[in-house]
């Protein structure tokens, strides 16, 4: 037996999972490292930890599966995408923490280079819209607050790279210094019309263009790693959500995929068009193969299962995470809470990085039931807003099913009030480990291993449908509330 090795590396763990010939899982090593929040707004990741949980996490599911590295044909690598790294590159050793995705610390500056009318040049150029989000302003952040670094990069000491470009060059001993298309796509330096890097944005930022990386395909050949005990190629490479929308097989324009992990992802395939979004959604790379590029909507909400892991951690309300759908399914149904989650701002399509997350309809009997069920239901209610942002933008193109994946889509209570909430069908596939098997189908496609895109497609399998059963008054009801939420906490 042969195996595919796909590293998973996300915001708050570094995953490894094995898949064999049938594109199953047949074994998993995970590991969580810290998170670092220095000031408030502000998110950081070691880098070396990063990279440490990487290889622990390859070598322990190898461990499990009694395999060497001759039996791993090709790895893939998905990642958080957006969090920003600069390192040495004699050393390899990180100038600065890597600043993630959620972080904040650039909002000024943005909205300084909105006043100034620069928010148009760069939403044509690269489909995004001027956020902290992205990771241009998260370069220039690290590159005029570390002693140094400017002079350093200019001179050609430095590179940067989203986490998958870091995790290749650290697997191939700094001989490959690569990313793909889909990564490329987040750093808002990156031409998605003409597919390359920006002169003129690079400018804008004052960053040197020799510290980027070369841009690939998503199925290509990103070098070779010989520290798992072997040489074994990297094949495949796509950011989280865009290997999500792979393993979910939406390869069809119209085809729509919600991944709930962090935070939610919904991408709508757009094709060969490159749609430019009326209702601040972003336009992005969804990926790119022999040298074709298909385009896609995006939808970005920061908060999603964080909120799970702030009654948790935050409120100590709960232990696990599957107590919330329990103590939702407990709470008292005349007691309207609602939870705006902005810990770091809103996402689409409000974007607004200044506002803070507010509990809304607070009794005296609010308890931990009401609470945890108005987390959950946050999640649905930012869902369809991207989804009725998406529909106005195309609204012939929209399918009416949405395929879910992520830790959050386990619990059938907040799929099925998901369902309710958008009026539409969801479905939930057999393999919810969409991000994983995206990048594993790209390099054991790319090796030969693994089918086309059309016999991957085939493989796909439903598990559960959630049709929706709530009746149109109390949905408008529900929804126009979390609406009114909404307005009262954003910051202008």
């Amino acid at each position: 037996m042969k195996y595919i090795l796909s590293i998973d590396q996300g915001t708050t763990s570094s995953r490894a999972i094995l898949f064999n010939d049938k594109m199953h899982n047949v074994a998993t090593a995970q590991q969580e490292f810290k998170q670092f929040f220095p000031k408030s707004g502000r998110v950081e990741h070691d880098g070396n930890e990063i990279w440490s949980s990487t290889m622990e996490t390859c070598l322990g599911v190898m461990k499990k599966q009694s395999i060497s590295a001759e039996d791993i044909i090709a790895i893939g690598i998905t990642n958080q995408r957006e969090t920003t790294l600069i390192w040495d590159k004699k050393t390899g050793e990180p100038i600065y923490n890597a600043i993630v995705w959620q972080d904040r610390r650039t909002s000024q500056y943005c909205e300084m280079l909105k006043n100034d009318g620069y928010e148009p040049l760069i939403s044509e150029r690269t489909g995004l819209l001027l956020d902290p989000y992205f990771s241009a302003t998260k370069i220039k952040w690290i590159l005029d607050h570390v002693d140094g670094a400017h002079e350093r990069a200019k001179a050609g000491e430095l590179l940067f790279g989203t986490v998958d470009c870091f995790l290749i060059w650290k697997l191939t001993g700094g001989k490959s210094h690569k990313t793909d298309a889909t990564n490329a796509s987040r750093t808002m330096l990156y031409d998605i019309n003409k597919c390359h890097w920006d002169e003129e944005l690079c400018a804008l930022f004052d960053i040197p263009m020799s510290i980027l990386p070369e841009v690939m395909d998503c199925a290509a050949d990103f070098g070779e790693t010989t520290l798992l005990g072997g040489s074994i190629p990297i094949l495949g490479v796509a950011g989280d959500q865009q290997a999500a929308t792979i393993g979910q097989a939406c390869f069809k324009t119209g085809m729509m995929k919600a991944t709930y992990g962090t935070g939610c992802f919904a991408l709508l395939n757009t094709g060969a068009d490159l749609i430019h979004s009326k209702n601040r959604l972003l336009s992005t790379i969804a990926y790119r193969l022999d040298g074709k590029v298909t385009y896609a909507l995006e939808g970005s909400i920061f908060i999603a299962g964080a909120v799970v892991q702030w009654l948790r951690d935050g409120l100590g309300i709960i232990e696990h995470a599957s107590e919330t759908a329990k103590l939702a399914e407990q709470a008292d149904e005349h007691h309207k809470l609602y939870l705006v989650p902005a810990f770091t701002g809103l996402g689409a399509p409000y974007w607004d990085p200044d506002c803070r997350g507010a509990l809304y309809g607070l009794t005296r009997n609010s308890g931990p039931a009401e609470i945890s069920r108005a987390a959950l239901e946050s999640v649905a209610y930012q869902t369809r807003d991207l989804y009725e942002a998406m529909k106005q933008d195309i609204p012939h193109a929209v399918n009416a099913r949405l395929r879910v994946d992520g830790g959050m889509t386990s619990s059938d209570w907040t799929m099925q009030f998901l369902s309710d909430i958008m009026a539409t069908s969801i479905d939930r596939p057999i393999i919810t480990e969409t991000t994983a098997l995206g990048v594993a189908w790209l390099a054991g496609m790319r090796a030969g291993y693994y089918p086309d895109q059309n016999g991957f497609a085939e493989n796909w399998a439903l598990e559960k449908r959630f049709e929706p059963e709530m009746d149109e008054k109390t949905r408008n009801s529900f929804y126009d509330g979390w609406h009114n939420a909404v307005k009262r906490t954003l910051s202008k």
